[in-house]
């Protein structure tokens, strides 16, 4: 897709289960090169770069970050590892495209779009979703008016309890449903919100299931955008299957996503206005691949990212709220 340009040079940090479908299948994709990856164990690199055809494996993160044939940064690295590493990398002059959230709480956020601006280069944090043609298609259909004036939005995204032991988890690494999984749901209604409020929604509520007082395993947000709509969003780690359903319900009708985070899996957009129902049905190409695209495309031509760092300070900014609201601390800044 990019073949008349020069391809991004990546380097990963963390042989990660999110590395392979979220950047390594979409730079082999988009004729992007995968130059290194890094783990603290060098042998789980070695053995993670010969399985991915990655032409370097390092034993440490900062290793990566060193090589001078790696201009792009992409961070996999547990929810704490993000804020720091991110800094890191940006401080020493590479791209960053950053896993989601990209800070553990709205003050590191900050940090990392101060690094960002005194860089000077493209960071991205990695809410793929947005790029993929289904989200857009939603975007205009409501943008256009077909649905009438936007009543009510609901978003979730619902997956199984992780094992025990999983870093998501662990408060100390940022964990929790709404780092992980409701954050989606709110990055999706902010969108939206931005759409046809002009402006942020506001958390009126927020509602959490935390058996230790810390770690959320369910935390679901009632909110209202600025022109008065209510909203409802959505996380948790307590669903038998994932579930990524999307709903913006209008004064004629309604638009519907089965699944508008990993839209790729179920490009539908189902229309219903009055007795009249269609159903769209747009690439099943991965949102990680088109995500991929953006973020060349910022790279390569100077054009601007939406999911930039000032986005992802905003979305910290409603995530530390959202806790607040909660009854619950919020997640730490880890110390590498």
């Amino acid at each position: 897709m990019n073949d008349a340009r020069k391809p991004l040079r990546i380097g990963i940090l963390g042989a990660a289960r999110i590395a392979p479908s979220a950047i390594i299948f979409p730079a082999q994709a988009t004729g992007h090169q995968l130059v290194a990856v890094g783990a603290r164990d060098k042998a789980r690199a070695a053995e993670f770069a010969k399985q991915y055809q990655i032409q370097k494996a390092y034993g440490s993160y900062q290793e990566v970050i060193d090589d001078p044939d790696v201009d792009v940064v992409y961070n996999a690295l547990h929810n704490g590892g993000h804020g720091p590493w991110n800094i890191k990398a940006l401080a020493a002059g590479k791209h960053v495209l950053s896993e989601k959230p990209s800070a553990s709480n709205a003050a590191e956020a900050k940090e990392v779009a101060a690094a960002v601006s005194k860089s000077g280069k493209v960071f991205m944090e990695g809410f793929h979703y947005y790029y993929h043609p289904v989200f857009q298609r939603l975007l205009a259909i409501v943008k256009s008016g077909e649905i009438g004036e936007v009543i009510k939005v609901e978003s979730s995204l619902l997956i199984p309890m992780p094992e025990k032991e999983d870093l998501r988890l662990k408060f100390d690494l940022a964990g929790g449903s709404m780092m992980d999984v409701g954050c989606y749901a709110l990055h999706s209604q902010r969108m939206i919100s931005q759409l046809i409020a002009d402006g942020e929604p506001t958390i009126v509520k927020a509602d959490a299931n935390a058996a230790d007082s810390k770690i959320d395993t369910k935390l679901y947000m009632q909110l209202k955008y600025p022109n008065g709509v209510a909203a409802l969003a959505k996380g948790d780690f307590e669903s038998e299957a994932m579930t990524a359903p999307l709903t913006v319900t209008g004064s004629k009708g309604s638009v519907h996503l089965p699944n508008f985070v990993v839209s790729g899996w179920d490009p539908r957009v189902i229309v219903e206005v009055g007795a009249q129902k269609r159903v769209e049905h747009l690439p099943s190409i991965s949102t990680y691949t088109y995500q991929l695209i953006a973020f060349a495309d910022a790279v390569d031509l100077g054009k601007p990212v939406k999911t930039d760092a000032k986005d992802a300070l905003i979305q910290a900014q409603l995530i530390d709220s959202a806790y607040q609201s909660a009854g619950l601390a919020l997640r730490p800044i880890f110390k590498i």
